[in-house]
């Protein structure tokens, strides 16, 4: 029997078979439940009309934002199908479907928009290599730029972005991701430097904390963890579990302390 639409498979396994995803986050990111109240109060103090949310996964904060604004309509893109699915069920559940939609498309297919959010996303608007094609700039400036060019004077972006602490040492970067290099991020003041470079000014500069990580990470998990607790001889427990050990290593003895995250809200200069 096919498994129905919309259903993840491995291996032939439909979802019952397979961990939950994701579902002890709330937001997919360093993000605690205050901050992001002040980030939407800030956001909706604008009265926008029109949101816009690049790599929108299932779209909490911009659903939110949507409540705090009852006028505004957004658009949420992604390319992850299950993501987008959940993002349409919660705006459902809120009454929000009508205002809300969430899409499959290039962000360059929409805009300019009252309010653009961007948190965790910047890849999505770069070229094939990483790099602004014409100038081969870095990955964070090459965003700002698609950024600025998405959002109407007098709005505002949320760049949401990864900032190195300090420079990682050799054996950091040798614990992280694979191939993690010096360069993958910038730090914290050069981000912000990037931003008005790329035509912004900062209106305000946030950075998630300890505990923040902490509960993704955990978040981030969990589930997995549940499930390979209770399924220890199915088929993919092994690989799972590799993954899952392989992923905390990476934070606990890689980027922990080392990489941070800043919430940027940015004012375009006209």
């Amino acid at each position: 029997m096919r498994p129905r639409a919309g259903r993840r498979t491995v291996h032939g396994m439909a979802d019952d078979a397979l961990p939950p995803r994701l579902t002890r986050l709330t937001f997919h990111g360093p993000l605690s439940e205050e901050r992001a109240d002040r980030l939407v109060a800030r956001l909706a103090r604008r009265e926008p009309a029109c949101v816009l949310d690049i790599g929108c996964g299932w779209g909490e904060l911009m659903l939110r934002l949507l409540e705090a604004a009852p006028g505004a309509r957004g658009v949420g893109i992604d390319l992850n199908g299950d993501d987008l699915a959940r993002g349409r069920r919660s705006a459902e559940e809120r009454g929000l479907l009508e205002r809300a939609r969430f899409l499959d498309e290039s962000a360059a297919r929409h805009g300019p928009a009252d309010v653009v959010l961007c948190v965790g996303s910047g890849q999505a608007l770069l070229g094939p290599d990483g790099t602004d094609a014409s100038a081969a700039l870095p990955a964070t400036t090459t965003a700002l730029r698609a950024l600025r060019s998405l959002v109407v004077p007098g709005g505002r972006v949320l760049f949401g972005e990864g900032f190195w602490q300090r420079v990682p040492a050799a054996e950091e970067l040798a614990a992280m991701w694979p191939d993690a290099r010096a360069d993958d991020h910038l730090l914290l003041a050069d981000v912000v430097e990037a931003a008005t470079a790329a035509g912004f000014r900062v209106e305000a500069i946030e950075t998630a904390g300890e505990s923040e990580w902490e509960d993704f990470e955990s978040g981030y998990l969990a589930d997995v963890e549940e499930w390979l607790a209770h399924h220890q001889g199915h088929p993919l427990a092994g690989s799972t579990r590799e993954r899952v050990d392989r992923h905390r290593a990476s934070w606990l003895r890689g980027y922990r302390n080392v990489l941070g995250f800043a919430y940027l809200t940015l004012i375009p200069v006209v």
